[in-house]
């Protein structure tokens, strides 16, 4: 799913390719450790091997790849430490987003914010909860008056995308995570902006705390 700042302008190519990887190793068709050699990618996904480089750098930096100078690129190997780590930024960069987007968000992106809820409610595909979530918690940061924070906003969500269908799918998580959406889109409908970061933060702790007490993730 294309996000915030990519629909400001045309993706590259290497963009595109790390759409394509991102997706393929949040569903888990690339697994934990997988190796990704750039001619076996171009086969697999229709890519040259330029904008794979490229795209694998980007995935380096999200946390998602691991690039070594001699063994080459594999796929991040998920933990218990990492999820802690990236889910206190989140809560660092969402909550500062947040307090400054509640006092002048628009009832459009309150309404967006409630559709997408309901999108969720509805969707069977775990492989869309992910990006439906995000979506949702974009819509209440769209007017913080700050593109740079969304977009390092935007590379933690794709840091924390195949967690988050850990936690939503096999931990069966969905119902609590719905509840606190509603509760944090009812505050932000209220212009408490107080009250809607403290939400999001047990939101975000909630959540990391149940991922990584679930025995799931290997332990850093």
């Amino acid at each position: 799913m294309r996000g915030f700042a990519e629909m400001q302008r045309p993706q590259t190519v290497a963009e595109q390719v790390a759409n394509v990887l991102r997706e393929a190793i949040a569903d888990g068709s690339l697994a934990d450790g997988t190796a990704l050699r750039q001619d076996d990618l171009a086969l697999r996904f229709g890519f040259s091997r330029m904008p794979i480089r490229d795209a694998l750098r980007q995935l380096e930096a999200e946390g998602i790849v691991q690039i070594h100078p001699t063994k080459g690129a594999h796929v991040a190997r998920m933990d218990a430490t990492e999820i802690r780590e990236i889910f206190a930024l989140r809560d660092l960069l969402e909550s500062q987003a947040l307090s400054l987007s509640v006092p002048t968000l628009g009832s459009e992106k309150l309404d967006e914010a409630a559709q997408v809820l309901a999108r969720i409610d509805a969707e069977p595909d775990v492989a869309r909860w992910g990006a439906l979530n995000r979506t949702f918690h974009l819509a209440l940061y769209s007017a913080c008056g700050n593109a740079r924070l969304l977009g390092l906003i935007e590379a933690h969500h794709n840091a924390a995308d195949r967690y988050v269908r850990m936690l939503l799918s096999s931990l069966d998580y969905r119902g609590v995570s719905q509840a606190e959406h509603r509760e944090l889109l009812a505050a932000c409908r209220k212009r408490d902006a107080a009250e809607a970061v403290r939400v999001l933060k047990k939101h975000l702790c909630d959540g990391m705390e149940t991922l990584a007490k679930a025995g799931m993730l290997r332990r850093g």
